[in-house]
């Protein structure tokens, strides 16, 4: 766990100069929430945003030539990707309860009224979202780099596209989704279940395929 951390850590630094970026991306969305009036589209948006963010660790560290020193370092190869999948998703985590939190209070702003099930809809489709977008991309970008890798950014805003396609049509009348939403313990449970699972099967693919890289 140490070395993950320590890997996680060497990430962070790397990113340190792209912050302002990174946060610039992460605040865009307001503007996008306070035209719509939509807390789910806003979320949406804010998630497809940080989902193409995750490849700036690849970037930044093949842009700097890092491969030579991880390969120097006294730590094993899994430990590096532990602990940048560990980074992308605490940065996830942070910047969707920094939007769920902005977002409302933007709406409220607004006069806008926020709907309990409307705020849960949000969380559970931000994470699940980001969840899709960096199971699918990380290994991509381990296999390809962020060059090859390019046409795996197409995935968050495939799936924003989705959102804004299938929003539309969702009731929030519906007695399916009264059903889902009247049980959130289980909701939790289930979501959390299938992300952790989603993340564990990315992060062998991503050690399978350094590993082969190594050969």
């Amino acid at each position: 766990m140490n070395e993950t951390l320590k890997a996680a850590r060497l990430d962070f630094f790397l990113l340190r100069p792209y912050w302002k970026t990174i946060c610039f991306s992460i605040a865009v969305p307001l503007v996008y929430t306070s035209v719509a009036r939509s807390l789910v589209s806003g979320i949406s948006f804010a998630m497809c945003m940080l989902g193409i963010i995750s490849s700036y660790t690849f970037a930044v560290s093949e842009k700097n030539g890092m491969e030579r020193l991880y390969g120097v370092l006294p730590v094993a190869r899994r430990h590096l990707v532990f602990g940048r999948y560990l980074l992308i998703g605490l940065m996830g985590f942070l910047a969707l309860v920094f939007s769920l939190i902005s977002h409302m209070a933007v709406l409220r702003a607004l006069a806008e009224t926020v709907e309990v099930w409307e705020i849960a809809t949000s969380a559970v489709m931000g994470i699940l979202g980001y969840t899709v977008y960096v199971v699918f991309q990380v290994p991509g970008y381990y296999k390809f780099g962020t060059v090859g890798g390019k046409m795996f950014q197409f995935i968050p805003v495939t799936g924003y596209l989705l959102t804004l396609l299938l929003l539309p049509r969702v009731d929030p009348d519906s007695p399916v989704l009264a059903a889902v939403l009247g049980q959130p313990a289980l909701l939790i449970a289930a979501v959390v279940l299938l992300c952790v699972l989603a993340y564990l099967a990315s992060v062998g693919i991503s050690v399978r395929i350094l590993r082969n890289k190594e050969i």
